[in-house]
């Protein structure tokens, strides 16, 4: 498929949360289009199989290549874990995951090699955290622990709920005990919680949102494509939910602002 500058980029996450990485390209990428899929009938991903979660990344970016997007960003940990090998396989244009930026930040961010991974239950046990980590950096000493909780929390708006509190202070225990300088928000409804996790865990731990790294392979991308946009005009947004779009558009307006102002619906499978 030829890209074009003015074709979008396609976006999509379970939920909501990829709604950071969208954030970070309108920063660094602030003249390109962008269509964002948010699959919030079937959130979370991270309870469910690698299977299903293949055959939903399939769908929703065969959607998004429909639309015309010159390229893919898996905005969520889960699917970059299962799906992000067969996609590159399959779909026409390029696809860039979220935890190879991750792992990249968090191995340049620690100054002691004890690193940790929250995420949900799909991407910690899928091992791609480590593997990247690793690869990069083969004595780190890594500690992951799932937070299955955190994306229905995040995703109902209690970021700052008495409930969260105590959820959290149970999940990041590990962290706390292994003494870890760098900490990867392995799912990207997680940087939501950002001051919440900082203040449980001290000024001390680097906090990796792999947003900002997605945004910057996403702009090397382009980039070696020949594919940005050229600033002729405005950039036009659009937000697909596949359900509750009302909550979506709440909740996104939140960090996103203005660049916001309607969602569509779309039920796929």
């Amino acid at each position: 498929m030829v890209s074009t500058g003015a074709a979008p980029i396609g976006v999509f996450d379970s939920g909501i949360g990829g709604l950071t990485v969208v954030h970070e390209l309108m920063r660094q990428l602030p003249c390109e289009p962008i269509i964002y899929f948010g699959d919030t009938a079937r959130v979370p991903y991270g309870p469910k199989s690698p299977d299903t979660v293949r055959r939903y990344s399939r769908e929703i970016t065969g959607y998004l290549v429909e639309q015309g997007v010159k390229a893919v960003v898996v905005a969520c940990n889960t699917a970059t874990a299962h799906a992000l090998p067969f996609l590159r396989q399959e779909l026409p244009v390029p696809v860039v995951g979220v935890v190879d930026p991750g792992a990249r930040a968090a191995v340049a961010a620690s100054a002691t090699g004890r690193i940790g991974v929250i995420g949900t239950m799909g991407t910690i046990n899928s091992g791609a955290y480590e593997r990247a980590i690793r690869a990069l950096t083969p004595d780190a000493t890594i500690t992951t622990r799932a937070c299955p909780l955190f994306v229905p929390l995040v995703e109902e708006g209690w970021t700052e709920h008495e409930v969260t509190r105590l959820i959290a202070r149970e999940y990041l225990a590990p962290m706390a005990r292994a003494n870890v300088d760098a900490l990867v928000l392995g799912c990207t409804h997680y940087p939501l919680l950002k001051p919440l996790i900082a203040e449980m865990l001290g000024e001390s731990v680097r906090l990796i949102d792999s947003a900002e790294e997605t945004a910057a392979e996403t702009t090397r991308v382009l980039d070696r494509l020949g594919a940005r946009a050229d600033g002729g005009g405005p950039p036009r947004y659009r937000f697909i939910a596949s359900d509750a779009p009302e909550q979506f558009l709440r909740l996104g307006q939140r960090f996103l602002g203005g660049a916001i102002e309607s969602v569509d619906t779309l039920t796929l499978g």
